[in-house]
């Protein structure tokens, strides 16, 4: 594991009840980078997300944020430190949205001073920023999911944490408004800093937008660097089970992965996944 940064784990065993998803963890968030983990469903991303943000206590190990344990925070400070969009988010009844996205500015708030102008223009900033400032007045239980995914991202947006956890961001959002999820996060970090963590789903996405990609397999990390560095046609089918070619994206000129057609598939598994014709490979796999 890299040198301590912001946000850290050493030594993590992570459980819920007695079943234990990863064991002996070690994770490092680059300080000012855009990570993204991908996996396999039910390989740990999510509890490793939960376990960053102290919404599941290690069972052993430690999280540290900022140079301290993050169990020894109080709460409200470090949800000025961190903000979480957790996977499922419920409002509460009657809920509009501008009252929701206010909710963000919690952690801000004092016992003397309770609202401001500024926690206003900071609403009024993240509303803008997500494209639901023609929502504000709409009940949150009257919108759809990808209206609602967007309603809880202004307002972990509204936070102003210097640090973002985004557990499937674009989850129920169409083409066209995941990329404008994920471009507003590569905004926060190349232009204001931040540094993010999301779980994502598809590949592509992250190997587009990540700055630094952690691959999770059963609970531990199977790789993790700069994506041109480590994506591999070896690496996904280790991973993902999936034969796949990897080539550069006419786009962006970052990895981009081809699943095999139909027939290739099932000849790979008749033939007990033998050796794959030549193709080119971006890059090595992480040590």
């Amino acid at each position: 594991m890299s040198e301590p940064s912001r946000l850290w784990g050493e030594n993590l065993t992570l459980a819920y009840d007695q079943s234990v998803i990863s064991r002996d963890l070690g994770i490092s968030i680059p300080d000012n980078s855009f990570t993204v983990i991908v996996g396999p469903n039910a390989c740990g991303k999510s509890t490793l997300l939960r376990a960053l943000s102290r919404m599941l206590k290690p069972s052993q190990g430690a999280v540290h944020l900022d140079g301290r344990l993050i169990g020894s925070y109080p709460s409200k400070e470090v949800a000025r430190r961190l903000g979480l969009l957790p996977q499922s988010s419920i409002a509460p009844d009657g809920i509009t949205v501008a009252d929701l996205v206010a909710r963000g500015r919690y952690p801000h708030q004092k016992f003397l001073k309770q609202w401001s102008r500024s926690d206003e223009q900071v609403i009024t900033e993240a509303m803008e920023a997500t494209g639901v400032t023609d929502l504000a007045g709409r009940m949150v239980d009257e919108l759809s999911g990808g209206q609602r995914q967007r309603v809880w991202l202004a307002m972990v947006l509204a936070q102003q944490t210097p640090l973002l956890l985004l557990d499937e961001p674009t989850t129920y959002l169409d083409i066209a408004h995941q990329m404008d999820v994920l471009d507003l996060c590569a905004e926060l970090h190349h232009e204001r800093d931040y540094t993010l963590v999301a779980v994502l789903h598809d590949l592509n996405h992250a190997c587009r937008y990540a700055t630094h990609l952690i691959v999770m397999k059963d609970g531990q990390v199977a790789a993790e660097g700069d994506p041109a560095e480590i994506v591999t046609e070896d690496l996904v089918e280790e991973v993902f089970g999936l034969p796949v070619r990897v080539i550069p994206d006419p786009e962006t000129g970052t990895p981009l992965i081809v699943p095999a057609d139909r027939g290739g598939r099932i000849a790979r598994r008749t033939a007990g996944a033998g050796p794959r014709p030549a193709a080119q490979e971006v890059g090595r796999r992480s040590a």
